[in-house]
Order: structure tokens, then sequence, then C-alpha cells
């Protein structure tokens, strides 16, 4: 069954695409069933240009595993990058 779980937050940044790099400027998160990975559910990130379409979308399903532990990781990188004084 479909959770309908998503969430929109918009973000700055760049994507590599099919057709490139591109800006960035939002993020769907859902924790719903994956196109492509092998779980019955996922999180789901499609980071997107909004105003170029769907060809401007870089996708990521990754377990609720993988998620926690990426969420932890770039936490981690964050604090270390700014008590080195970088942020």
């Amino acid at each position: 069954m479909c959770t309908m779980i998503v969430e929109k937050v918009k973000i700055e940044g760049s994507g590599k695409g099919a057709s490139g790099w591109f800006k960035l400027d939002g993020a769907n998160v859902s924790y719903d069933h994956p196109f492509h990975a092998p779980y019955e559910h996922a999180l789901n990130i499609d980071f997107v240009n909004e105003a170029m379409g769907p060809s401007a979308r870089v996708a990521v399903e990754i377990s609720a595993e993988a998620a926690r532990e990426l969420a932890r990781t770039i936490l981690e990188v964050l604090v270390e990058a700014e008590a080195g004084g970088h942020l």
C-alpha cells in the first residue's frame, strides 16, 4: 500500500543528469514504493529544477537504514566543517 508520505524543500545547488550539469532549486523527499530499488518501500529523493521540467531531475532511492546513515554522515561532515572554520 502506498504511504503517500512526501515533503518538498527548496534547495540551492547543482545536479548532474543525462544532459550534464544543471541548477537545482528543490528536492522532493518521499517514503514510498521505489521505481527501481529492490525494496517494498524506500526513501526517495528527487533533486529537481522545476522550471526545466522532468529532464532536470536526479533521482535516488535508498533503504531506510541507508537514509539514516546518510543523514548522520551529512550532519557529521557539517559539524567537522564548522569546527574547522569552513562554515
